[in-house]
């Protein structure tokens, strides 16, 4: 089948650090990272691929070797649906904003606009994760639920994993309220982590207002990661700020309703060890 071209490309990508690197794809550009490349065939998407329709998640999948891509119905939550070899694909989105898994044969995947994408992969079992956390979802510890689930379900050691950290919106464009500083405290995080990922922006001379704060989300998660257990050189963040770089990412805080999704995809690249 001969898939339609996609929207047109940007002129030039933004930097990324190593181990981040850009692929040109059928749609345009797409972000990998090399670390995570021996252990499980992955792919950040950009605005380039609408997926809107059948054809864009068959490019995407297409993009990790396999037609099949599995997505979650997604609430903002810690929820985890486990997707196992040998089991039935689900007939319908399951509601959640974790996927484990560890078929080859099919991709796991998250979208995202201006939430962080994250995408785990188990260097020993071979098993994958993908975890949507925007601040409702790194609030309820999302990342953490997704290593627990690669725990339990398939053996995994936090020690033993890669950690993926894609486009999301960074500090310099995500001001909040202090009722997020207020949820964050209410979930039960440390009153140290909570000043260290909220950053507060002075209010004019003489106001009377309450200080705005900026939240690193970014940040928060691989914070929750390495308090998980997960070595801090394991963790890699592409450091893109999605309302910063329009022209290849997308941003709901910038474009509102216009804006589209990004997808973080993976699947492992061989059957994982036998647990249990």
């Amino acid at each position: 089948m001969t898939l339609p071209p996609g929207p047109a490309r940007p002129k030039a990508a933004p930097t990324v650090a190593d181990p981040f690197y850009w692929t040109d794809e059928s749609w345009g550009l797409a972000l990998r990272c090399r670390t995570l490349d021996p252990l499980a065939a992955h792919v950040f998407t950009t605005r380039q691929l609408e997926l809107t329709s059948a054809a864009d998640w068959s490019r995407a999948g297409a993009a990790v070797g396999v037609t099949g891509v599995v997505t979650g119905e997604q609430v903002h939550g810690n929820a985890v649906f486990t997707l196992k070899r040998g089991g039935a694909l689900p007939v319908s989105r399951p509601v959640a904003d974790v996927i484990v898994s560890d078929r080859p044969d099919v991709a796991v995947a998250v979208r995202a606009a201006d939430c962080a994408p994250i995408l785990l992969a188990d260097e020993v079992t071979g098993a994958v994760a993908a975890v949507h956390a925007g601040w409702r979802g790194t609030a309820a510890s999302a990342v953490t639920a997704g290593l627990q689930a690669l725990s339990s379900e398939f053996g995994g050691r936090p020690e033993d994993a890669i950690a993926v950290i894609g486009p999301c919106i960074g500090p310099c464009c995500y001001e909040v309220g202090t009722e997020l500083v207020d949820a964050f405290a209410a979930a039960g995080h440390a009153r140290h982590l909570i000043d260290r990922w909220f950053m507060a922006t002075p209010p004019p001379r003489g106001s009377r207002d309450r200080p705005k704060r900026r939240v690193n989300v970014a940040g928060a998660n691989r914070d929750q990661l390495i308090l998980a257990g997960v070595p801090e050189g394991r963790i890699f963040t592409s450091g893109l700020c999605t309302s910063m770089h329009l022209d290849v990412l997308t941003s709901f805080r910038a474009e509102k309703a216009s804006a589209g999704r990004l997808a973080a995809v993976i699947r492992p690249r061989t059957a994982p060890t036998v647990f249990g």
